[in-house]
């Protein structure tokens, strides 16, 4: 079986089950569901590892989709979306969310190889989770279930092509990435739920397991963090990165004994959580779900899906005024502006003021700013920022606009939709960074030629950024559309990252350095710790 895992070639005894997964992925008019059945002992495992593995034809015009292989003995139908979710590289905090977000966004094109589908902790459900997925288009399962199984009846229900491995095969070799997880699952312990510690050290998908198929005991408020913060934990990361995910999605009617036996575990971690917010909080309370932040002086500017914008203490997150309503329907950005007053632009890519801060206000703004507002109503903008003199806005064919009091400055900095502009003005000239669907951040000066390579690029949109000066010099925080925060020290190239689990919305850089993180359900903050930056 050695070679098999190599992709050389398939153990002896499938070789013509072998063909016929090839033929399947092959056939642009194949069902996008392969189901490969057959009784125990006949070599199912060993045939999806080396289909995993096995290489594209040489010449082949076509780019390979990704091949991944995920066992699913012992796993929870939402442990699998997590799983899939990690693997495609999307958030998703449910199954149907999952189904959902595949739906709707340019995942990248992929073969799910599955194996041990009827060893699963909840079969059915994730046999029903399968049959949605192959309804999408940019997706294939080949799925390994037995057919005497209720999951294999759910699933032969569906559109399907069928490959039957009849015959033992000889297969002795080790397994491919994941593979032969199975028995050591089965032969460990069962987890304490409510040992942070233990908690933190385990398998977390069979954690994940635990808290969703138990007798919904919250184990102080441990079980409820873990299933907010559920995806992030089910990555590949040492016990304080885990207790780290774990107290930014701790709620306050937690066990007490939880955040300080979290916040030791997590001592080596690079960040430290300063204060969380999430959902049901009440001392103090949840502002509600972020769609947008932003700092006027040392308070937290955070916006929703409704006209509230409510101000906190960007030290411990409480609140530092009245809310107050803006005229703008649903937020989608916000930026304050120098003297006060706050820029914001609703989803549909219009501009409204209003005044954030008591003050005078310069005549000049008020003119650039409803020079810029008039502009936004035949032209809508996609994202926005302002500095001092100038209001930025990025729209949806990937141009930057400057509006300042002397002229416009335009670039073309991305292909597709600009998602995020942020600008700062750091010694010794301002500069901006925008983001986009393209997965880039560009670095602009107007007035000057744009950076010709992208400041950073992934594989994945950019949903928020956010620059501020600090002791470190000009620092750029960004939030990417698969669930990563990062925070980049421009100067001396230095990175740190964050994943707090659910889709994050948005981010800023509190005036002292912190990292402030909104989402749907939880507002955290962020400070360094001591562990050596990358």
């Amino acid at each position: 079986m050695t070679g098999s895992v190599r992709g050389e070639r398939p153990a002896a005894g499938t070789e013509a089950q072998a063909t016929a997964l090839l033929g399947w992925l092959t056939a642009p008019d194949a069902p996008r569901l392969c189901l490969v059945t057959g009784g125990p002992r006949r070599g199912k495992s060993a045939l999806l590892a080396w289909f995993a593995a096995h290489g594209g034809r040489p010449g082949a015009r076509r780019r390979r989709s990704t091949r991944e292989l995920i066992p699913l003995a012992g796993q929870s139908t939402l442990g699998t979306a997590w799983t899939i979710a990690n693997r495609l590289g999307v958030v998703a905090r449910t199954p149907g969310e999952l189904v959902q977000v595949l739906a709707t966004t340019e995942a990248r094109r992929a073969v799910l190889v599955l194996t041990d589908l009827h060893e699963a902790a909840e079969p059915e459900g994730i046999a029903e989770l399968f049959g949605e997925l192959s309804e999408l288009g940019r997706i294939r399962l080949a799925v390994e279930v037995r057919a005497d199984t209720p999951a294999h009846s759910l699933l032969a229900a569906r559109r399907a092509t069928v490959v039957e491995v009849s015959e033992p095969a000889e297969a002795d070799g080790a397994p491919a990435r994941g593979a032969g997880r199975t028995a050591e699952r089965f032969a460990r312990p069962p987890v304490d739920l409510a040992d942070p510690r233990a908690v933190c050290a385990a398998d977390p998908l069979l954690v994940t397991t635990g808290y969703t198929g138990g007798s919904g005991d919250d184990r102080g408020g441990l079980r409820s963090a873990w299933l907010r913060a559920g995806q992030s934990l089910c990555r590949d990361q040492e016990p304080a990165g885990r207790a780290l995910v774990l107290l930014g999605a701790l709620g306050d009617g937690a066990d007490p004994r939880l955040r300080p036996a979290l916040r030791d575990l997590a001592a080596d971690a690079a960040w430290r959580v300063r204060w969380t917010r999430v959902r049901g909080d009440l001392t103090p309370p949840w502002p509600g779900p972020v769609t947008a932040l932003g700092t006027i002086g040392d308070r937290l500017l955070v916006a929703g899906p409704t006209d509230a914008v409510h101000l906190l203490r960007t030290s411990d997150g409480t609140p530092a005024g009245q809310t107050f309503a803006s005229p703008a329907r649903r937020i989608k950005t916000l930026a304050p502006a120098p003297d006060g007053t706050l820029l914001l632009l609703d989803e549909r890519g219009r501009l409204h003021t209003v005044r954030g801060l008591p003050g005078p206000r310069p005549p000049y703004l008020e003119r650039l700013t409803a020079a810029v507002a008039a502009t936004l109503t035949r032209h809508p903008g996609t994202a926005l920022a302002a500095i001092s003199g100038s209001v930025v806005v990025g729209d949806r064919l990937g141009s930057v606009h400057a509006f300042g009091l002397t002229g416009i400055h335009q670039a073309a900095l991305h292909s597709g939709r600009v998602t995020a502009v942020t600008a700062v003005e750091a010694p010794p000239t301002p500069f901006l960074c925008s983001g986009g669907l393209d997965g880039t951040v560009r670095l602009w000066t107007p007035g000057q030629d744009p950076h010709p390579e992208p400041l950073v690029e992934r594989p994945c949109p950019v949903v928020a950024l956010h620059a501020a000066p600090t002791a470190d010099g000009p620092s750029l925080a960004i939030a990417w559309a698969d669930g990563l925060i990062e925070l980049h020290h421009l100067d001396t190239k230095e990175r740190l990252t964050f994943r707090p689990g659910p889709p994050v919305r948005a981010v800023v850089i509190a005036p002292d350095g912190g990292l402030v993180a909104g989402m749907d359900e939880a507002l955290l903050r962020l400070d360094e710790g001591t562990r050596q930056r990358m």
